[in-house]
């Protein structure tokens, strides 16, 4: 059973051996209950937090030691339990769903059924076009998109949920401000006149190290063998595909790859496509510090990253079927980190940052340039027939402001967000996500919506479906690296690798779209969208646009 060959794998690679247990357990447990204790006694507010994760650790813990010792048996008896009634809970799910929006739907309208209805859309289009329509694997799909929709509802449709969410989004945005100290000391007290160059690019130097740090100490393989024992027992997708869309969520595309390297070479054509897709569908933990020192809302960027893993297998198996029964099968091992003390993990994680910033801001610099030099060429060869408006950006909003529409963008603010989205499928998320930074700040200023027929700023509506909707690596430039770096880790496959790039960036681009969905429909309208969404007249993104020449 596969789920019993992934539980060893989860539970043997990063468990302390018992011997280590009894030798340190004893003296450090009371000292630090009776620690605890007091913080509570004196001042509860501020120890809640530190309750909380010890709950939560002495939760994992326990379920480890009993999965290490039961775990054959209880999976047996589960399934056993499961498997008859599984149609029957299927279809009470569904029963629930369609209750749900018919109620949600009476009490907010149907402004917001559009989304849901941009869900469905997407799924039955990669449906039409998957490669064997006859071998999909509906369960995948099914539990993909519920993982979806339940987390998403958790997080921004109930008060605990939406509590919890800011909570976070606020203590990461902390835990990132501290990467201004360091900035500050290299750069003078002036950095912030250099926004992105000294302000943003030192917040992916200190996440990288602190990831370095967590990988030395197994607590990040740990992490991810978590999510992707879930998602290999719901979704019932392979143990190399599950182990790389969990790896996606706080690593990059190269270095999940890494995680089930010595797997590549075993791994059928659907999996490649599954794998490659998920790597599409997400950003590294790094690059999501980077977005959120731009003025992006943690919370949303964060759960869009949690949201889009299960999203890109569930789709991936749509658009690429498995036909062929899975080679890796058995345990799979997670790399240890390589650095022998937690000194020499900083410092390498520090290392490790400086090609991935450079890399950065050298790309940014080439597509910002590409794409003004493009801007400004289309727009002489417009006036020539007395419409110098003409712009790639301008042919980006068009082509991608219906999706924008179905998505849940209000129609006068779906041109600005189709043109969001084609800068980043064409050129770089990167630069998509700074454009949004100006609209977000040009919303907090205070500044007018309009100056002359062009919009400034878009709703918060549009703006929470954009941030979705542009998490992720989905580019042509990112293909191009993709295969390259699967081609130096197994050279024999390269055709695979090949025949699977564009459907998987076709995959990965809609898992986003379909998080962004999700998203559309769990977050409420705000009070600023007016009935009559559509403009007299079609925004001109190339004036308002930031990076354009002046």
């Amino acid at each position: 059973m596969r789920t019993e060959t992934y539980v060893y794998m989860h539970i043997l690679n990063f468990l302390p051996g018992d011997s280590f247990i009894n030798a340190h357990l004893p003296p450090i447990l009371p000292g630090y209950a009776a620690m605890l204790i007091a913080a509570c006694i004196l001042n509860y507010k501020q120890a809640v937090e530190l309750l909380a994760v010890t709950i939560v650790v002495i939760f994992f813990l326990a379920w480890d030691w009993l999965m290490q010792r039961y775990g054959d048996l209880l999976c047996q008896k589960v399934w056993l339990m499961v498997f008859p009634i599984a149609r029957v809970v299927y279809a009470v799910l569904l029963v629930m769903l369609v209750c749900w929006l018919v109620f949600d739907t009476a009490k907010s309208g149907t402004r917001q059924l559009v989304s849901f209805a941009g869900l469905v859309l997407l799924i039955l289009l990669m449906a039409l076009f998957s490669k064997r329509p006859t071998r999909i694997h509906w369960r995948t799909l099914f539990w993909g998109v519920g993982l979806q929709f339940v987390f998403g509802l958790l997080m921004l449709r109930t008060d605990v949920g939406l509590k919890a969410l800011q909570w976070v989004g606020n203590k990461v945005e902390t835990f990132l401000s501290y990467s201004n100290s360091g900035a500050k000391m290299v750069f003078g007290e002036s950095y912030e006149d250099h926004f992105f160059a000294f302000k943003v690019m030192p917040s992916i130097v200190f996440v990288s190290t602190i990831i370095s740090v967590l990988y030395h100490v197994g607590f990040m393989q740990w992490l991810i063998l978590k999510i992707g024992f879930v998602m290999h027992v719901s979704m019932g997708t392979s143990l190399t595909e599950s182990t790389a869309a969990a790896g996606n969520m706080f690593l990059g595309q190269t270095e999940s790859l890494l995680l089930i390297r010595p797997y590549i070479h075993q791994m059928t054509r659907s999996e490649i496509h599954a794998v490659t897709a998920g790597g599409f569908a997400s950003v590294s933990g790094s690059i999501l510090a980077a977005y959120i020192s731009l003025g992006v809302k943690a919370s949303h960027l964060l759960t869009a990253s949690i949201m889009s893993a299960p999203a890109s297998l569930a789709i991936a198996k749509v658009f690429w079927p498995e036909t062929e029964p899975a080679k890796v099968s058995r345990e799979i091992k997670m790399p240890r980190g390589e650095t022998n003390n937690l000194l020499e993990a900083v410092a390498q994680g520090a290392c490790s940052s400086a090609p991935l910033v450079a890399n950065i801001v050298v790309n940014l610099i080439a597509f910002v340039s590409i794409l003004a030099f493009m801007d400004e060429t289309l727009s002489w060869l417009g006036a020539l027939f007395d419409y110098p408006q003409f712009s790639f950006s301008l042919i980006c909003s068009y082509v991608f402001a219906p999706l924008a529409f179905v998505m849940g963008v209000s129609w006068e603010d779906s041109f600005i967000v189709g043109e969001l989205i084609g800068i980043k499928t064409f050129l770089n998320e990167f630069v998509s996500y700074e454009r949004l930074s100006v609209l977000i700040k040009n919303r907090e200023e205070g500044k007018p919506e309009y100056v002359g027929i062009v919009k400034q700023y878009i709703s918060i509506h549009s703006q929470t479906i954009a941030t979705y909707a542009l998490c992720g690596f989905s580019n042509f430039g990112s293909l191009g690296m993709i295969i390259g770096v699967m081609n130096t880790l197994a050279p024999e496959r390269i055709s695979d690798f090949t025949d699977c790039g564009l459907r998987a960036l076709t995959a990965g681009s809609v898992a986003c779209f379909m998080t962004a969905c999700i998203a559309g429909k769990a977050v409420s309208l705000f009070s600023e969208l007016r009935p009559n969404d559509m403009p007299n007249s079609v925004p001109n993104s190339h004036c308002w646009s930031p990076l354009s020449p002046s």
